[in-house]
Order: C-alpha cells, then structure tokens, then sequence
C-alpha cells in the first residue's frame, strides 16, 4: 500500500519539478545575459572605448564573448545547456558612452514560447531590461 501511494505522488510530483527546474534553467539564463550587457556597458564607460558582446558561431544560444579594441577577451560565457536564446542583433556594440542600439533577446527553453520564456531589451541608453513574458 505504501508503495501504491508513494507512486501515485512520484507521478504527480515529477510533472511539477520538470517545470520548475525549466523555469528555473530560463530565468538563470536570462540573468547571466543581462549580467553580461551589464557588464559590457560598464566596461565601455570605464575604458572609455567601444565594447562589443559577440554570440559564439553567430547563435546567441552557443554563448558568446565580451571584448574591447585591443582587449582580446574581457568575459566569455559558454553555451547554457537547454536553452534557445532568440532575436538578438549580431551583436552588440556599447560605445565609450555606455550607449547602445536598442535590441531585444528571447529566452526560453524551446524554440516555441513558453510560459517560461523571458525577455531581455536594450534601451537606447544601454540598459538592459528583464522581464518575464515574450518580446513585444
């Protein structure tokens, strides 16, 4: 009986745990890339020279590189296992103003939103800005 009823709450626990560790695998994602625009934003303004955040193989999802003029590289993030990261410019290149075009990233643990998905934008000033949902 005791076994009954210990796999009868293994079933309906596992469901729950697989979307917590997804939500939980997006959101860490999303703030490791807009740690990085963070950083790179900073690293402009106190070198005073131009910043650029590269994706790795030209995809976001690979990871990507953090590097100034004559700096070959200031922080590389390798790429984050289960996760899609969409949108996104070639790259992002911060002046020594600490400003930026705006973009806006997408990440999310499949190619087709979740309600896991969120959304990182760059603003003109440079900053970056979270939030949970799609990119509109």
């Amino acid at each position: 009986m005791v076994v009954v009823i210990a796999g009868i709450l293994a079933t309906i626990a596992v469901p729950s745990f697989q979307s917590l560790t997804q939500s939980q695998r997006a959101k860490n994602a999303s703030f490791e890339l807009f740690a990085s625009l963070n950083l790179a934003r900073s690293e402009a303004i106190k070198r005073n020279a131009n910043v650029t955040v590269t994706p790795v193989s030209g995809s976001w999802h690979e990871g990507w590189d953090i590097s100034a003029s004559g700096v070959p590289s200031i922080r590389s993030q390798k790429a984050i296992k289960g996760i899609v990261i969409s949108g996104g410019p070639a790259s992002v290149v911060y002046a020594k103003t600490g400003r930026t075009a705006t973009a806006s990233f997408q990440v999310d643990v499949s190619a087709t939103a979740t309600a896991n998905v969120r959304c990182i934008k760059i603003e003109l000033s440079g900053m970056p800005r979270s939030a949970k949902g799609a990119c509109s």
